[in-house]
């Protein structure tokens, strides 16, 4: 025997869980820094602006007090760094505050460095060539803005751990009913198709896919338990035949002064029909089930039916085809033909001795109606009775010829061309079978 061997996928939960983690901080992590650093270079810009500006108001104020007092207007200055320079480069005149060598300037206001504090520089040329030139202590702004960028450098990666930490928890609960799905569908194999999937109660995809995915499953037990059923009836229906041709040969040859060979040959010759028919039968419904293309083309299908009542009238069974008119469809004239065949069949084989045929096209439809009046077909049976192998009378059909198959050929070419038949009860007392196809253009 061999062993079985379980196909596993090559995914997991836990690697999707870890990958959608992983992919979640990193976008995050990436959002983060870059944003960081967009704050950090605006928050600079805004602080240094605004001590731009504001030096460069004083030292037009101062350039203007110069102008007006001299030199000496600086020298008096305490709190300020200036320095008046000659065209030269030389000090001229200096605050208290400023240092003894000149301050280092450039055309746009600059932070250097002065007595190891930083100092943005500006200068202002004034009408004697001169140049005044201010500094404006920077140091709290930049302190503020390297106790910014340590917040940030603390929080970012705080932050992107505790986003990490939250995704891999929301992950793990949302990929939970996933997780059990996923067990489930490993256990299931073609002898337990009865197992169904958890369905959460979230509501959402996850619990729509599990749906989605019962319902499948139900299909798949549905077609693999009809499956069973048809090769166990096929089997048992193929059998009975076999079975009949063989007793009579061993009787042959046990007393073959009792059994004729005559005798004999009719029996094989009548199972011998009698299996040639089942394997059409199951033949024909194998190409159906299998989407076999059929032949596209108009068909009379009055014409057919007027060949049906014709045959069942040589066989001695009244038909009333009053109510036959022209209708033409599209289709495999073999395959309608033989529905046809099979709904007069079954009509006759049940009527008591009258069989109606109807045909007439409304609505852009074709509907052909065949009626008997036998005993009719419960209305709960009228479904069942379009499995394969179905009878509702058993002996009768079987002594008949019947198979079983028949009615199911009908729903299957019908359906194959794009139609369907139902069963309803007829007004001479009987069943009435309603094909409807779509007529022909």
């Amino acid at each position: 025997m061999a062993e079985r061997r379980s196909v596993r996928p090559t995914w997991s939960v836990r690697s999707v869980r870890a990958r959608a983690t992983i992919g979640a901080t990193l976008v995050i992590a990436v959002v983060l820094v870059v944003g960081a650093f967009a704050f950090l270079e605006i928050l600079r810009g805004s602080m240094l602006g605004a001590s731009t500006r504001a030096g460069e108001s004083r030292v037009e104020a101062l350039a203007t007090q110069v102008e007006a007092q001299g030199p000496t207007a600086i020298e008096a200055l305490d709190d300020d760094l200036v320095q008046l320079l000659s065209s030269n480069g030389d000090v001229v005149a200096a605050s208290e505050e400023a240092p003894d060598a000149a301050l280092p300037f450039g055309d746009d206001p600059q932070v250097f460095s002065v007595d190891d504090e930083p100092v943005l520089v500006l200068a202002e040329e004034l009408d004697d060539g001169s140049t005044l030139v201010l500094g404006v202590p920077v140091e709290d702004d930049l302190e503020t803005l390297g106790t910014v960028t340590l917040l940030l450098a603390v929080s970012v990666p705080l932050v992107v751990l505790l986003v990490a930490g939250i995704t891999w928890v929301v992950m793990g609960r949302a990929l939970r009913p996933v997780a059990r799905i996923t067990a489930e569908v490993e256990d299931i194999t073609a002898d337990r198709l009865d197992r169904r999937v958890p369905v959460p109660a979230s509501g959402d995809e996850i619990a729509a896919l599990a749906e989605t995915m019962n319902a499948m499953l139900g299909r798949l037990d549905a077609s693999a338990s009809a499956q069973r059923r048809f090769v166990s009836d096929a089997s048992h229906e193929l059998r009975s035949p076999l079975a009949t041709i063989r007793q009579h040969a061993e009787l042959a040859q046990a007393h073959p002064e009792v059994t004729s060979l005559r005798e004999l040959a009719d029996v094989a010759h009548d199972e011998g029909l009698r299996l040639q028919g089942l394997v059409d039968a199951l033949l024909l419904l194998a190409r159906l089930d299998e989407g076999a293309p059929s032949a596209d083309e108009a068909v009379d299908l009055d014409d057919l039916v007027f060949a049906e009542a014709a045959r069942l009238r040589a066989a001695g069974v009244a038909v009333d085809e009053s109510g036959v008119g022209a209708a033409r469809v599209h289709g495999n004239p073999q395959l309608l033909g033989q529905l046809l065949r099979n709904l007069a069949d079954n009509a006759a084989r049940h009527a008591r001795g009258r069989v109606a045929l109807g045909l007439t096209e409304r609505d852009g439809r074709a509907v052909l109606v065949v009626d008997d009046d036998g005993d009719g077909i419960p209305a709960a049976e009228r479904e069942r009775v379009f499995d394969r192998f179905v009878r509702l009378d058993d002996a009768r059909d079987r002594d008949a010829g019947g198979s079983g198959l028949g009615l199911a050929i009908v729903r299957a070419v019908a359906r194959a061309a794009h139609g369907d038949v139902t069963i309803e009860d007829a007004p001479l007392g009987g069943a009435r079978f309603t094909v409807r196809l779509p007529a022909a253009s």
